[in-house]
């Protein structure tokens, strides 16, 4: 069916509009990654879409589509921890490489993809140039304790057009939602989701028990899928759509302060980051738990692949 076709069922304001079925979904975003649409088009759909709301349905569509046309990794035989960076940092520093590096260590397999989405936030990408860290220019082997960076445009060039249409329009559209629950590797992935507001919070859910994803959801630092260094958010984890919580809220007031720079640009992110890989600086508490809640995931994933081959 026609983009049109399908902008008239999503675009009859938000008591009128009609959800897709998974299959229109996936018809819908595949013409539209596919460039086969015009930029009128995408534009509105992508207003369609902000005033309706996206259901778990049409996210699933939207993922089988974005999937399908996917540059993934090859599979490592491993479970690799995909790390979505997205947001960037506005007040507090970007600590996503800092995660990144710390999982590597740890023996993990670590992929983080993203694209700058606006242009007055710092993004990982300069703070892992700052540490050394180059972007992949195509899809690389990832193995055991090795980080990549690699751009949106990378493993997908339309995704990263998607992305760019909020620079035209000034808002959001699925795509910003659809990088934080894609799986950008061939093998197995254990997906760290992380959202602003409540309503992301909800539809993120619905999405990752509806397809079945394993993956960590928390509302990260400014959207980034890492845990505020100040204070302990909630982290749940979804094994094959069964929700689980690993970590309460902290809550109450806060004791103390972790000692974080108080400027957020990319080389002073990076020094941080090196003096607390040094052990010069301690790793902050509420990321040091995440790390952990990762870790224990990985471990029970592949203990019970490795229990179901057997």
């Amino acid at each position: 069916m026609g983009i049109s076709q399908y902008i008239k069922e999503i675009g009859r304001g938000k008591d009128g509009a009609r959800s897709l079925t998974c299959e229109q979904a996936a018809d819908l975003m595949g013409q539209v990654l596919d460039g086969t649409v015009t930029d009128l088009e995408v534009g509105g759909f992508c207003l369609a879409m902000r005033i309706k709301g996206e259901t778990a349905e049409e996210m699933a569509g939207f993922l089988d589509a974005t999937h399908q046309r996917l540059h993934r990794l090859p599979d490592n035989r491993l479970t690799t921890v995909v790390l979505p960076s997205y947001n960037g940092a506005r007040k507090l520093p970007v600590l996503t490489p800092l995660l990144a590096l710390l999982l590597a260590r740890r023996g993990a397999a670590v992929l983080v993809h993203g694209t700058a989405t606006e242009d007055k936030r710092v993004v990982s990408a300069s703070v892992f140039a700052a540490l050394g860290i180059h972007p992949a220019t195509g899809p690389v082997a990832l193995g055991a304790g090795q980080i990549v960076y690699a751009p949106t445009e990378v493993l997908s060039p339309g995704l990263k057009r998607l992305l760019d249409v909020r620079r035209a329009v000034g808002l959001r559209n699925p795509a910003h939602s659809l990088v934080k629950l894609m799986n950008p590797c061939q093998g197995q992935a254990f997906i760290v989701g992380s959202y602003t507001h409540p309503e992301y919070a909800s539809s993120m859910a619905a999405t990752f028990a509806l397809t079945g994803t394993h993956a960590m959801l928390l509302r990260g630092t400014e959207g980034e899928p890492v845990a505020d260094a100040r204070r302990t958010p909630q982290m749940e984890a979804f094994r094959n759509g069964e929700r689980h919580l690993l970590q309460a809220a902290q809550g109450g007031t806060l004791a103390t302060v972790p000692d974080l720079p108080r400027e957020v640009d990319a080389h002073t992110t990076a020094d941080y980051i090196r003096a607390v890989m040094n052990g010069e600086r301690p790793v902050p508490l509420p990321i040091a738990l995440q790390l952990e809640h990762i870790l224990q995931e990985l471990y029970h994933h592949d203990s019970n692949v490795h229990a179901t081959a057997l």
